[in-house]
């Protein structure tokens, strides 16, 4: 009696351990942000989440994808540039699966599948540039990645929201004939603005010299300004200049003598 109590027990204890185990197979829990992508004897049935449910042990296997943004760092590549300029640039991806199904049908890795893109866009675009446009222009650049990159990803679900190139390496040469460039182009403005600044100071010496020749006493005024200037500081010797007006005056005395 003893041992078939025993015995109902132990086969009790295993189909117990049985319906749990079925259970916990069965039973799928997926979060807001993952989606299970349901296979039934190879066919596959569909994308089901978040929340709680119920697959066939052995016969369903489902596959979790991640819905969430993921960011992708494309290790630097080596390009040589349009205009045969060695660059290292590298550049950062950030993508997500739009739909879960294709991102495991389509692709066997859709996230390396992504850095393969990626890398070979980046070679791609940047030897397609120029060097200039690489410093100055980057986010129409940054644009133009984007783009190709999201197209290719397409049929596989993905959808790509940015592209950011992070660094842009270039050789040392070229960074001192660069730096040489900026300080010829600092000194070419810099010439200009002295020569707009002349121009300006001789149009206003014209427009006084004007001023003067009509009114011949603004001459005296000025005169007398400065020496009062010139007084002010800690001078020895004041040169006062004769005034014109004398001359004139003399002049026309010397002359009605003659007459």
């Amino acid at each position: 009696m003893v041992s078939f109590v025993g015995d109902s027990f132990t086969i009790l204890l295993a189909v117990v351990i049985v319906v749990v185990v079925i259970l916990a197979a069965a039973i799928k829990i997926v979060p807001e942000y993952q989606r299970g992508v349901i296979f039934r004897l190879g066919r596959l049935l569909g994308a089901k989440g978040p929340g709680i449910f119920f697959i066939i042990p052995i016969i369903d296997k489902m596959y979790r994808v991640d819905l969430r943004t993921a960011v992708l760092d494309v290790p630097v590549q080596e390009v040589i540039t349009r205009d045969n300029v060695p660059v290292r640039v590298n550049a950062v991806v950030y993508f997500r699966v739009m739909e879960p199904t294709k991102a495991v049908v389509q692709i066997v890795n859709y996230r390396a599948g992504t850095s393969q893109i990626s890398q070979t866009t980046l070679r791609s675009i940047i030897g397609q540039s120029q060097l200039d446009e690489l410093l100055s222009n980057r986010e129409a650049i940054n644009k133009e990645l984007q783009k190709v990159i999201d197209d290719a990803t397409d049929p596989w679900g993905i959808k790509v929201s940015a592209v950011e190139i992070k660094d842009v390496e270039i050789p040392k040469s070229m960074q001192r004939a660069l730096a040489a460039q900026a300080e010829a182009e600092r000194e070419r403005r810099a010439k200009i603005i002295n020569a707009q600044g002349e121009f300006q100071a001789a149009e206003k010496l014209a427009d006084a010299a004007k001023i003067m020749a009509k009114h011949p006493i603004t001459l005296q005024l000025r005169t007398l300004q400065t020496i009062q200037q010139v007084a002010t500081e800690n001078a020895s010797t004041i040169v006062l200049p004769f005034p014109m007006e004398m001359l004139r005056i003399l002049d026309k005395l010397g002359g009605g003598k003659e007459e």
